[in-house]
């Protein structure tokens, strides 16, 4: 019998990315759902629907993502990035099943001067990193078999993105102000994506996962390299052939309801070590996307 796997949130880059890949494992039987199948907002519901299925793994990459709007929609932010990940990881250490859940870097402070190691002290900012590290805790606090990655800057062919805003905007106007104080490392969703499937389909990787020591299962994963949303704007243009001028401007010029780490660098090299992995550098990753972009227009 092959292996169940439930991916929530598969309207969103990384469901939809998942999705894209997942005909490549033929010996897992995926099961996509989005907020209309599963509402990750009602508890019972959760409990309900995997009572009523069986799956051997699951991938959690429904979040609440709107990190402005979480500000003011505090106790929706609370349910889907703490308290649904709660729920999730007691069922499945009930149920022996695999979680996977995806975090974020905001639940830095984003000060550091060195890229963030996992074990590196947490201090969100705003609503949705503090959220979204409660859910970290109480998959820790429960220790259910599986992990947590941590990932910042995701982009992909779907959805509501920067890679996307950028080419329609730089398609619409002569020049752009974009931040140049805030450094991380742009994620492409396919990559994570696939990194995802090689961790939950290497049966040697099921020890690692079954670790009794919580501290072991975060990792962090982005793609190599390093640059502001400035570097990225130009070279999405770049790469596009788009002629549109890019100013850089500070934070202080684009204020937003959260605050933003300016930066946000992860180390992956436990990541790569775990589960064997090669990460692609960004810009080739950019580059791979934006090929995909165009072929669809």
């Amino acid at each position: 019998m092959s292996n169940k796997v439930l991916v929530t949130g598969a309207k969103g880059q990384l469901g939809q990315s998942i999705h894209d890949l997942h005909g490549y494992y033929s010996d897992f039987d995926f099961v996509f759902t989005d907020v209309h199948g599963l509402d990750l907002s009602d508890t019972n519901q959760i409990k309900n629907f995997l009572s009523q299925n069986s799956f051997n793994v699951v991938i959690n990459c429904a979040a609440y993502t709107a990190v402005d709007e979480a500000e003011s929609d505090q106790e929706l932010a609370e349910q889907i990035n703490h308290l649904a990940v709660k729920t999730l990881a007691e069922v499945a250490k009930e149920q022996n099943i695999t979680l996977i859940h995806i975090s974020t870097d905001y639940v830095f402070d984003g000060q550091n001067y060195r890229p963030y190691q996992e074990q590196d002290t947490t201090a969100p900012r705003g609503v949705y990193g503090a959220t979204k590290l409660k859910g970290e805790q109480a998959f820790s606090n429960i220790n259910p078999n599986g992990c947590m990655i941590r990932t910042s800057w995701v982009y992909s062919e779907h959805g509501n993105n920067f890679v996307k805003t950028m080419l329609r905007l730089g398609k619409e106007r002569e020049k752009l102000g974009v931040i140049f104080d805030q450094v991380g490392t742009p994620t492409y969703a396919q990559d994570l994506a696939r990194a995802i499937l090689v961790i939950i389909s290497n049966d040697d990787h099921a020890a690692i996962l079954e670790s009794s020591q919580a501290e072991d299962k975060v990792f962090h994963f982005s793609n190599e390299g390093v640059c502001s949303w400035y570097d990225f704007a130009k070279t999405i243009f770049e790469l596009s052939n788009i002629d549109c001028r890019v100013n850089p401007i500070q934070t202080k010029d684009y204020p937003t309801p959260a605050s933003r780490p300016h930066y946000s660098v992860m180390n992956k090299h436990k990541i790569k070590y775990t589960f064997d992995l090669s990460i692609p550098y960004w810009k080739d990753s950019l580059q791979k996307c934006l090929s995909i972009l165009k072929d669809q227009n």
